[in-house]
């Protein structure tokens, strides 16, 4: 990791062998982009959306080599729009202005733009390079890094998709101060996990800096952000494609999805994790298997950064059959992330289900 204090430029390599890339930290689109993409191939797509390019389009677009062909391919805003209706209009758009295996994709925006434009770079011509500068917290320290790529399906999440790692990604704090308090929210749950199942010292150092992420206090989003990528690109370089310690990054996300299943309008991606986790140290705390003081501390911390930890009303059934389509699942049982104590977690495989539902009911919302 290198960093420079005046312009808060930190740089974390993702070690892969030939896989490997850089993740630049920055605060803003400025006069060191050019250098660092001057090696981009002669033709360029950008794949944004009308609400991000609005205000980070023109920087990059003025960061590029002055001689390179330039597309921008505009997807719609919103989690409906990483779809395999999406992935074929980005698909005819490259075909048509015949770029080459030798293009080369920018991801600009959030976790949708780079999930979509991942997949894509993985498929088109059978892989061409890609490039990451996601706009949104939740992306800067979860989706950019990693190389996990995918479009939904009416069956569930990130269904269709594939391993595919980027060339660079390129994230920058100042693109946070257009975010609205919710979407910041949702990418501190996110943050939020790193500390539960892998550093307990960064866990206490979020505790202690909540309002000066809260204020959007650029060293401090640096700090987090950079630890979280630290942390990401260890779990990424041990276990790349998800056999193991990988699924750990997965806290809260069974459960989550669920949430995110049924209140696709009304939840967030980031609002369901904070759910999923309360709800998974709930359950280890009935199990006498995590503490009453560490499982306070992560209701209090996600409360405190403006993240949900109820749960809202579900039918048992739907949890059920949602979790069941999680892609832990392996030979029809349910396997969990779950918290033994902050700064650690494993992965176990559960056949007890009223044992789960007790947690989950008990961190359920009630109206009545």
């Amino acid at each position: 990791m290198q960093a420079d204090s005046q312009t808060l430029i930190h740089r974390i390599d993702v070690g892969l062998a030939e896989r490997s890339y850089p993740i630049h930290i920055g605060r803003q689109l400025n006069s060191e982009l050019p250098l660092l993409l001057s090696n981009l191939p002669q033709q360029v797509c950008i794949i944004t959306n009308a609400t991000i390019a609005a205000h980070y389009l023109a920087p990059l677009q003025a960061a590029l080599p002055s001689d390179r062909t330039v597309l921008v391919h505009a997807i719609a805003d919103g989690e409906h729009a990483k779809s395999l209706t999406s992935y074929a209009e980005i698909m005819d758009t490259l075909i048509a202005a015949g770029f080459n295996r030798d293009c080369a994709l920018l991801a600009l925006g959030g976790g949708v733009v780079g999930d979509l434009a991942g997949f894509v770079a993985a498929t088109y011509q059978r892989g061409v390079d890609f490039y990451q500068f996601p706009t949104t917290l939740l992306a800067q320290v979860d989706s950019s890094v990693g190389g996990k790529t995918a479009v939904n399906h009416p069956g569930g999440k990130n269904l269709i998709g594939a391993f595919y790692q980027p060339k660079a990604v390129f994230i920058y704090t100042d693109c946070l101060n257009t975010l609205s308090s919710r979407d910041f929210a949702c990418g501190l749950a996110e943050v939020v996990k790193y500390g539960v199942i892998y550093d307990a010292e960064f866990f206490s150092w979020l505790e202690q800096n909540q309002a000066q992420l809260l204020a959007r206090d650029p060293e401090t989003l640096a700090y987090a952000i950079k630890r979280s990528c630290e942390i990401k690109a260890e779990i990424v370089a041990a276990d790349e494609r998800e056999q193991g310690l990988r699924a750990l990054l997965n806290l809260g996300h069974t459960f989550g999805h669920a949430i995110e299943a049924e209140y696709y309008h009304s939840w967030r991606h980031g609002e369901a994790v904070a759910v999923g986790t309360v709800i998974a140290a709930h359950y280890m705390r009935l199990q006498e298997q995590f503490t009453e003081s560490d499982y306070q501390r992560i209701v209090r911390l996600l409360k405190n950064l403006g993240l949900p930890t109820q749960a809202p009303a579900l039918d048992e059934l739907k949890w059920q059959q949602r979790m069941q389509r999680d892609k832990k699942v392996k030979s029809g049982r349910m396997r969990f992330i779950l918290p033994t104590r902050i700064g650690h977690a494993e992965m176990r495989t559960i056949t007890d289900w009223s044992a789960i539902w007790q947690a989950i009911s008990a961190v359920t919302e009630h109206t009545d």
